[in-house]
């Protein structure tokens, strides 16, 4: 299992270097545990044990202790640890014997005051060190240019840079569910610089409890996210237009809102589950009132109902056909293509509206198709 967080941890670094302050302010918080960090801890155990079992390592099955493991986290820890035998194998080409730790506990504190991390897979081989960490998640696909995994690559270089003549660090998000590889490979100089001049600036601020507090995406995963008054005063900046009439606005003013408005609904979203939170304690909000909501009919004992109708002489079941994502669980990766890999398309996905930064190819609008007519 992974080691408990350190205060500044690596897995929250990418908040607190952008704003130092939130360190303080997410102490001792006591944030709700969801299902997706439980289903993530369990994957990684499982992921540990099949990997340690492939290097003839010693380990124990956690499938024996804990309930939470299913198909589709049996399918994605084996193609982990496929994927990370292959890794191994082709340092194997350049260094006749790389040295694999799985997860490896990593020494920060150099560059973060009192910090610590775990790297779910290292390997150092004569002139380049990988790190590969494994992210079981599906709400984003991580980039492999995280300060997390870079705060990694300098604890792996702390421990292996005299051992080996380490140039460069690669730097690898493996995510199954995602089916997402995303590889970064940094000289060991430009890490170091980037520890200089950006972590351990932000790291003494945010160890102190000091620095100027500033909102953006890093905000997601903060604790006090929702009533934090930075984040407030940036989103309340859209509060000087007048959405009643869109109409009046000019090109340049929607251009000003739209990289604000995905921020501004996540806002929102978190006050009303702050303050729902907040009156299922007891508090009274001004205005409003605790109701219930809409619930839909369900059966109490699925078996007995289907006892019954089948006794009436009805059949209560449907046939249906497994979703990929069910049917890739039961047939294999390898099997599903076989048999089902020219069945399948990926239609063309609804028009979305994202900053340019984003990767994927521009679709030709509609103006675009008449300009060479």
């Amino acid at each position: 299992m992974p080691d408990q967080h350190a205060f500044l941890s690596a897995s929250s670094s990418n908040r607190w270097i952008a704003c130092p302050p939130s360190a303080k302010l997410n102490t001792g918080t006591g944030g709700r545990t969801s299902e997706y960090a439980v289903q993530g801890t369990c994957a990684h155990s499982l992921a540990e044990y099949k990997l340690k079992k492939a290097l003839g390592m010693k380990a124990g099955d956690p499938t024996e202790d804990l309930d939470c493991f299913d198909q589709e986290m049996d399918s994605a820890t084996d193609d982990y640890a496929t994927y990370v035998m292959e890794q191994i194998q082709k340092e194997k080409e350049t260094c006749r014997d790389p040295t694999v730790l799985v997860e490896q506990r990593l020494d920060l504190s150099r560059w973060i005051p009192e910090s610590f991390g775990t790297a779910d897979c290292l390997i150092a081989g004569d002139e380049t060190l990988t790190i590969i960490d494994l992210k079981y998640g599906t709400g984003i696909k991580i980039p492999s240019t995280s300060s997390q995994l870079k705060c990694y690559a300098l604890g792996c270089v702390d421990m292996f840079d005299g051992i080996y003549d380490i140039k460069n660090v690669r730097m690898v998000i493996f995510q199954p569910r995602l089916s997402h590889i995303s590889e970064t490979v940094m000289s060991k100089e430009d890490l170091l610089k980037w520890a200089d001049e950006i972590l351990v600036p932000a790291a003494k601020l945010a160890f102190v409890g000091e620095g100027q507090f500033r909102a953006g995406d890093h905000c997601q995963f903060c604790a006090v996210k929702a009533n934090c008054r930075k984040r407030a005063e940036m989103n309340l900046e859209l509060a000087k237009y007048d959405f009643a009439m869109p109409a009046t606005l000019e090109d340049a003013e929607i251009e000003a809102i739209l990289p604000m408005v995905d921020q501004l609904t996540a806002w929102g979203n978190d006050i009303k589950d702050y303050a729902l939170q907040k009156a299922l304690s007891g508090k009274k909000w001004q205005g409003f009132k605790l109701v219930e909501g809409r619930a839909n009919r369900r059966y109490i004992n699925d078996a007995a109902v289907a006892e019954a109708v089948t006794a009436a002489g009805f059949d209560p079941y449907e046939k249906k056909l497994k979703g990929i994502t069910a049917m890739t669980s039961l047939l294999g990766r390898k099997k599903f293509d076989e048999l089902l890999g020219g069945l399948v398309e990926r239609p063309s996905g609804k028009p979305t509206l994202v900053p340019q930064s984003d990767k994927r190819p521009e679709m030709n609008s509609a103006a675009d198709d008449f300009k060479d007519e």
